[in-house]
This record gives C-alpha cells, sequence and structure tokens, in this order.
C-alpha cells in the first residue's frame, strides 16, 4: 500500500452565493455555523440557502458520468452531503451511443434521469449547470448561471470531448459521438444523405462515410455503418446502388485498436475487412471540408459525412480553473487523485492524468473512470477520519470492442483473449450488465434480440430528429 502524507484541510461547508455564514469547527468534525442576515436579496440566478447548525461536510461532484456517479455511490454511506452538478440530466451511457448514432437504438436506452439514479440517497441534491469556474482557496464552485456552491471537498469529473488536433475544418464540418446530441446529429445526417441520394442520385460522395479514428468508436462505427449498407441500401431505397456506398476508416498509426494485443488488432482489421470497409492505416487527414476530406498523402475523398473519433480531449473550462495540467490539457494529480497541489480538491475519470501502469496516462475509458470515482470517495472517506490518503492503483479489468453481428475483441485479465462470437456475446452481457436502469437493460436486451432475428429488416428504431 503506497500512503500519500499530506495535512487534511476542511473549509467552509454547505451552500452560499455570498457569504452569509462563518464556519467554527467542532470537536464532532461537524461544521456549525454562526450566521449572519444578508443585507440585500441575492442577485439573480444565483441560489440562496439558509444557514443551518451542526452541517455534515459538503462535497460538490461535478459530472455525473461513471466516475462521477462511482464518486457518488462510494459515499452514499458516509457522514456527508453531496451536491452532483451536471449540464444535462439525465447520465449517457456512452460506450453504446454509435448505436444511437445509428438507429439502432433510442435515445432514451442509452440515457438515465440523474435524478432518477440519486433518489434514495437523502443526503445528495442535483443541481443542473455548466462549471464556469472554481476558487479552491475560497472553497467555491461558480455556474455559468451566476450560482456559486461553497464545499468541503471538490471532485471534479466533467470527462472528455472530441479533439481534432486542430485540424482545418474538423470542427465545423466533421461529426462526433460524445453526446447524445451528437448522436442525433450523426444519424439524421445518415438518414438526410440517403434519402437526398435517392431523389437527386449519389454522386460527389452522397454515399460515403469517412471514419476518422481506429480506437473502440472508430471500429464500432465502421463495422455498422458497413452493416446497414448491406441491409439498408438494397431493400429501402431500391433506386440506389449497394455499390456505391463506401466506409473509409483514416487511422495514422499502421494498426487498430492501440490498447489492445496484436492478436486482437489483427482480427478486428480482418473484420471490417470483411465487412468492406476501406481501411486506410497509416493515413492522416489535413482538411475537412463540407464536401470532401483531404488526406495526409494529398488524395482527396468525396464525402458529406466525416465522423471523428481520433481523439479525446477535455473541456475548454479546464484550462481555466487555474489548475496544473498534464498531457492532453487532462488536470495533473497527486498519487492519490487530489489535483496537483490541492489539499481538497480531487480529480477523477477522463479528465485527470493519472498515470496508469508503465506511467502513461490513464486510458479514458469507463473502467478507469469507474475505479478512479471509488478511490476518491475512499480518499475523502480516509480524511474525515484523520488517515493518511492512499495512491490511486488501476487494476485492469479488460477491454472489449465490437466489430458487428457476432464479431467482437475482448481482452481479459489473466491475458484471456476472445474474438468472434464468443467475444461478442461477452460484449453483449457486460453492457447489458452495466448500463443503469433496469427499464433501459430490458429496452436494449429486447432491441438487440429484435435486431438478431430480423437481421435483414434494416434499422427500425428511429426517434427525433
Amino acid at each position: 500500500m503506497v500512503v500519500v502524507t499530506r495535512p487534511a484541510e476542511v473549509g467552509q461547508a454547505g451552500v452560499a452565493d455570498r457569504p452569509v455564514s462563518v464556519p467554527s469547527s467542532r470537536d464532532d468534525g461537524e461544521v456549525t455555523r454562526t450566521s449572519e442576515e444578508p443585507t440585500a436579496a441575492p442577485t439573480a440566478g444565483a441560489e440562496s440557502v439558509a444557514p443551518r447548525r451542526r452541517e455534515r461536510p459538503h462535497v460538490v461532484v461535478v459530472g455525473a458520468g461513471f466516475a462521477g456517479r462511482a464518486v457518488v455511490e462510494g459515499l452514499r454511506r458516509r457522514p456527508v452531503r453531496v451536491t452532483l452538478i451536471d449540464r444535462h440530466p439525465y447520465h449517457t451511457f456512452q460506450p453504446l451511443l454509435y448505436q444511437v448514432a445509428t438507429a439502432g437504438l433510442n435515445a432514451g436506452d442509452v440515457a438515465f434521469p440523474t435524478r432518477t439514479l440519486i433518489r434514495r440517497q437523502r443526503r445528495v441534491v442535483f443541481r443542473l449547470g455548466t462549471l464556469a469556474g472554481v476558487d479552491p482557496s475560497e472553497k467555491v464552485v461558480r455556474l455559468e448561471d451566476g450560482g456559486a456552491i461553497g464545499f468541503d471537498y471538490l471532485v471534479l469529473a466533467f470527462g472528455a470531448t472530441t479533439n481534432h488536433f486542430q485540424v482545418p475544418g474538423a470542427s465545423r464540418h466533421s461529426l462526433s459521438i460524445y453526446t447524445l446530441d451528437d448522436a442525433l446529429a450523426v444519424r439524421t445526417r445518415m438518414f438526410g444523405e440517403l434519402e437526398r441520394a435517392a431523389a437527386f442520385g449519389a454522386a460527389d460522395g452522397a454515399l460515403t462515410a469517412v471514419i476518422v479514428g481506429g480506437g473502440p468508436t472508430g471500429i464500432e462505427m465502421a463495422g455498422t455503418l458497413a452493416e446497414l449498407r448491406a441491409m439498408t441500401l438494397g431493400r429501402d431505397y431500391p433506386q440506389l446502388d449497394p455499390a456505391a456506398a463506401r466506409v473509409i476508416l483514416v487511422e495514422q498509426r499502421d494498426h487498430l485498436l492501440t490498447p489492445f494485443p496484436p492478436r486482437l488488432r489483427r482480427h478486428a482489421l480482418s473484420a471490417l475487412v470483411h465487412r468492406g470497409v476501406d481501411v486506410r492505416l497509416r493515413e492522416s487527414v489535413a482538411e475537412v471540408a463540407a464536401d470532401h476530406v483531404v488526406l495526409g498523402s494529398g488524395r482527396v475523398i468525396p464525402t458529406r459525412m466525416v465522423v471523428w473519433a481520433a481523439g479525446v480531449g477535455v473541456d475548454p473550462v479546464a484550462g481555466r480553473l487555474g489548475l496544473a495540467q498534464g498531457p492532453g490539457g487532462r488536470l495533473a494529480t497527486d498519487p492519490d487523485l487530489r489535483a496537483a497541489g490541492q489539499a481538497a480538491v480531487f480529480v477523477a475519470g477522463d479528465l485527470a492524468a493519472a498515470a496508469g501502469p508503465g506511467g502513461a496516462p490513464l486510458p479514458q475509458l469507463a473502467q478507469p473512470a469507474l475505479q478512479a470515482g471509488r478511490h476518491v470517495a475512499r480518499q475523502i472517506d480516509r480524511i474525515m477520519a484523520g488517515l493518511d490518503t492512499e495512491a490511486f492503483r488501476y487494476r485492469d479489468r479488460g477491454i472489449m470492442a465490437a466489430i458487428g453481428r457476432r464479431a467482437a475483441v475482448a481482452q481479459l485479465p489473466g491475458g484471456v483473449q476472445l474474438t468472434g462470437t464468443v467475444a461478442w456475446l461477452a460484449w453483449l452481457g457486460l453492457h447489458i450488465l452495466v448500463l443503469a436502469g433496469v427499464r433501459n437493460r430490458l429496452s436494449v436486451l429486447l432491441n438487440w434480440a429484435w435486431h438478431y432475428l430480423a437481421w435483414r429488416g434494416g434499422p427500425t428504431v428511429i426517434v427525433g430528429g
């Protein structure tokens, strides 16, 4: 066990827009407030919470993704109050967003109301809002709507966003799959281009989709689009020639799926090629325009649909928090996942530049986020108990990626490698297990069962957009 020794600091507890109380510590570890009546009404948009006596320490968690949820769950039985903040009123199960994008699932199948998730935790409240800034010295979180929330401990876990690597036109003309809105936009573009091609012809790349990035999201999207081409065009669009539809996957490395072993990389490549995906390895994207993509080799590909899955970045607000940053703009952390040099601010999930095995930053995936969130909850409990914190140790639980129907790759603990149908079934089972909400699990299971039985029927789940 590695112990991180640093004095714990407990500051102002509670929520307030303006300093209306003075905290004083008690021997029992709780905080008592001696209040003063404010002389003026609070500003518009600000929150006002009446001072309370004998308050429990206040933990503010920014982000209701995998890491944020794990922190809240880990503090369920701890003597704290928790405020969970997120810009959306729902938790999104990001690993299945690509299926929403390709009309395999409803949007509601991968989203679950945050207030429902915390309904049984009476000391947890949810606050809809977008982070604007953090004042670690005053222990205040500020939101874009003008709200200001005080904290004793702060956990920053607001996740990842797209990294376009400053490629000209990429942020404007390509589509990403990191939010529910992103997935719906991809689906709208996909079916819109199909209808446009059916009405006006399939010239100028109308039926070409370019996927940038050979990670799990990229290969899952490419494989699914290739299968949709095989299922949908001939049946629902008889005026279109399926041979005119192209799915091109661009990856600048000489292999796909960097976190996976070489054998699984080769299997994924073979499965994509078998489905008709044009895989371009050792190739980059130099420019993205409204109707074409320019590759690093100089070749121009006419297309109106570019899905960017090449890199993961952090929200620009991370650079405005005044906290130390690491690779890719992620926030630097001490071994115990406290923000570098901070006593009461933790960082978890995709936002944290925490080191994994070998010293490289942990991959921005669900499993590291879940483990980091649970670790942060334990460290807050240790600090409150007067104990030293422990260094975070990531335990590899395995990684998986689906390529299509009865095709997947999986690296399990102990070096076990699965491919094909067995890996696909394992992928299905794991995602059903960790999906939030019984209704969502049943809905996804029924949709998957229906698509498997009615394989040649094409996509049938289309909502919104």
